[in-house]
């Protein structure tokens, strides 16, 4: 019998009671032992979670969880970085091992609980912290260990996703669809980690460094969200072809690392460009594989409750059969790979202007960005209203990020062009 104490009690905690209280016997049948929760521990006991806990197990005082030598795994799931990181460090120090969902813990202050961990020779298992059910840590860890890593692309923020899926359908503007998702729960009261790209960039700092051995580099990543996005954006980009989603990218080129989450414009008839709604996606290049892609839900209650118990499992196992350590917890050798810049990028980009609709606009536009290497693909310009603002959208081919982000500033300050340029980044399709 392998016992397990919880800390936090709430969404993701709710559900991986239920998941093992209630699938208990299918665990012993596939373990071939029993997994037992001994303890949760939250500051509210009271408020039924709807999850028959068993009489003892509930309790107010952390220090049943780690003083109680029969508990050997420690799940943390109360988010947020303390006192979640403390709580760890001292299940650690106690020589326990620990399971987490904490993404944003283990991204900013990850460095220090893998290093706790390893002095300590316990394992720390963090498959629900990327991408809910779909089992892409396992994936990275294990199932592809023997590939070079070209490319990562992720949907992995389910708020986001839906938010985008919601304009896109239905046309209707941000402010919209995410009053829409705050009502239906796929949203907080405050969405910012959400639709600002943090929470994204958290999960892409920890496949980052599964991916290509390098320290954990938050600091390093370049972040936006999709608050900007309107749905005229949405339209263009469907005019030409494309959907717009919040995409996580990580890329191996000439010896550096691209970490970057923003809006990205992808070809419609890309799989991950259909994945829609509160669902996520990641596709994983490898030099051996080729494409692969991982579907499914990112979040909820029991399908994260099922990753943290599949954690929990694999860790049993290993403490079974004496093999704590088989799989480590991140690559045991990292690399001081650096992480490119985001003006050194090279992306074909989707620019809207806000022109008055006048002979010559399109020449001047154009040739401040020749002037800057960056050559022009497509244009559509809608409707006339001669003397007034109008949008005007040009897709360009590959440019440096340093360029466009100067050719814009003097495009900006034309007397012609009403407002700061929107910029959308594109992947896919352009090739030769």
């Amino acid at each position: 019998m392998i016992n397990i104490g919880i800390i936090g009690f709430g969404v993701v905690g709710s559900g991986t009671a239920k998941v093992l209280l209630e699938n208990k016997d299918v665990l012993r049948e596939r373990l071939g032992f029993e997994i037992n929760l001994r303890k949760i521990v939250d500051l509210d006991i009271k408020t039924d979670r709807g999850v028959k806990v068993p009489a003892g197990v509930l309790t107010t005082d952390v220090n049943d969880i780690f003083n109680d030598p029969d508990i050997q795994i420690v799940v943390e799931l109360i988010g947020g970085i303390r006192p979640a990181k403390d709580f760890i460090l001292k299940a650690i120090q106690k020589g326990k091992h620990v399971v987490t969902a904490n993404k944003a813990l283990l991204a900013t202050e990850g460095t220090d609980i893998f290093a706790a961990a390893l002095q300590a020779g316990v394992e720390v298992g963090f498959e629900a912290a990327v991408a809910g059910a779909i089992p892409i840590i396992k994936v990275m860890k294990e199932s592809l260990v023997a590939n070079r890593i070209k490319a990562v692309y992720g949907i992995i923020n389910g708020t986001s996703n839906y938010i985008l899926t919601k304009m896109t359908d239905e046309n209707v503007e941000f402010a919209d669809a995410l009053k829409e998702a705050q009502a239906l729960g796929y949203a907080e009261a405050d969405p910012t980690f959400d639709i600002e790209g943090i929470d994204t960039a958290h999960k892409l700092t920890i496949l980052a460094t599964l991916a290509y051995g390098i320290p954990l580099s938050y600091k390093s990543l370049h972040i936006e969200g999709i608050s900007k996005i309107s749905s005229q954006d949405i339209g263009f980009a469907s005019e030409l072809g494309y959907k717009v989603k919040l995409l996580a990218i990580a890329k191996e080129a000439e010896g550096e690392i691209e970490l970057r989450v923003h809006p990205t414009m992808l070809p419609k008839e890309y799989l991950i460009a259909k994945v829609d709604g509160p669902f996520n996606a990641i596709y994983v290049d490898g030099d051996a594989t080729g494409s692969t892609l991982y579907y499914g839900r990112g979040a909820g209650s029991v399908p994260t409750g099922s990753a943290v118990v599949s954690d929990i499992a694999d860790i049993a196992r290993n403490i079974q059969k004496n093999a704590v350590g088989r799989v480590p917890t991140i690559p045991p050798v990292l690399k001081e790979t650096r992480v490119k810049n985001i003006d050194d990028v090279v992306s074909r980009y989707y620019f809207r202007f806000s022109a008055l609709d006048k002979p010559g606009v399109l020449s001047k536009i154009s040739g401040i960005l020749g002037t800057y290497n960056i050559s022009i693909a497509s244009v559509i310009q809608k409707g006339r209203k001669l003397g007034e603002a109008v949008p005007l959208v040009v897709l360009s081919h590959e440019a440096k990020e340093k360029d466009v982000r100067q050719a814009l500033e003097e495009i900006d300050k034309l007397p012609v062009v009403m407002g700061k340029t929107m910029v959308i980044r594109v992947e896919g399709r352009e090739e030769g």
